[in-house]
């Protein structure tokens, strides 16, 4: 299948971009089960629609400078037993595939060094 790939980054594009994850991180054995553990097995639920809502919001806010995230990125993160580095890494390979499925070279290594960057904060303010 050949797949016409994003030049740019706008609200459609970043909200396909979070679904199109978080379908896949269902699917991934290390990340599922922090996960479901909270927000439960079916996307299609009520949690899972706000979480994917909240996301949107988050990556429009980082790549489109929008004003309507107003969460504490870091602070669930806080909360959640397990997480470890190796949870990270996966987190950011998975979204790093993503992104390639997604976006043109040009235009996904914005989101990739950004992820890349959170990640390392997170990371780094969780004592990972």
């Amino acid at each position: 299948m050949n797949q016409t790939l994003y030049k740019s980054i706008n609200e459609e594009n970043i909200e396909i971009l979070v679904r199109s994850f978080y379908s896949e991180v269902l699917k991934d054995t290390t990340l599922a089960p922090f996960f479901i553990a909270i927000l439960g097995e079916d996307i299609q639920n009520e949690k899972w629609e706000e979480h994917l809502l909240l996301l949107t919001e988050f990556w429009k806010f980082v790549a489109l400078g929008y004003d309507e995230y107003k969460g504490n990125p870091l602070q669930p993160h806080l909360l959640i037993d397990g997480l470890s580095r190796d949870a990270f890494t996966c987190w950011l390979t998975l979204f790093h595939h993503t992104l390639d499925r997604l976006y043109t070279p040009s235009t996904g290594v914005y989101f990739k060094q950004k992820s890349t960057d959170i990640a390392e904060n997170f990371m780094r303010k969780l004592s990972l």
